[in-house]
């Protein structure tokens, strides 16, 4: 991603009200992120319960959505990420929706999927695993790649039909 201030990332909101653009609080370390290594960035807000946010590059601009984590628990053992694919617990991955944005966001229409809980797709695509004798690196590349693209493809459903001034 390319680099972007506090004011930039404000602004790439594209589904939150003034009201909720007020109350985005930040990730504590923002002014030491490091953003040649990233291909999105995602954090919980650690003042207000289930929300989060996402900020990823759509067609080479930032677009930023806010998040809402759903309230209780799954009887599932084990769940898998729709973002990263990474099988985790159960209580380790979060229904999360997102208002859509422009006209359809205010008639209330959203759309959501499966994160981890604590929007560490990011890092956790990057854990690889011991390679087996007759494994490559490319598939932790590939799996990189292809939460990108996921990501991406997730805020655009977010931005679908929408006429949003960019």
């Amino acid at each position: 991603m390319r680099p972007l201030t506090e004011d930039e990332l404000r602004s790439a909101f594209v589904n939150a009200s003034a009201d909720e653009l007020r109350l985005v609080t930040l990730p504590h370390d923002f002014v030491l992120t490091d953003w040649d290594h990233l291909d999105f960035l995602a954090w919980r807000d650690p003042r207000t319960r289930g929300r989060g946010y996402l900020v990823a590059e759509i067609d080479g601009e930032p677009a930023a959505i806010v998040l809402r984590g759903a309230e209780g628990s799954s009887h599932a053992r084990a769940a898998l990420c729709n973002l990263c694919h990474t099988m985790q617990p159960a209580d380790q991955v979060t229904m999360y929706t997102a208002r859509k944005a422009g006209e359809a966001g205010m008639h209330g229409n959203s759309v959501g999927t499966y994160i981890c809980a604590d929007l560490s797709c990011h890092e956790n695509v990057r854990l690889a695993p011991p390679l087996a004798p007759n494994e490559v690196r490319a598939s932790v590349d590939m799996k990189i790649d292809g939460t990108r693209r996921r990501t991406e493809a997730f805020v655009g459903r977010v931005l679908e039909a929408a006429r949003v001034p960019r």
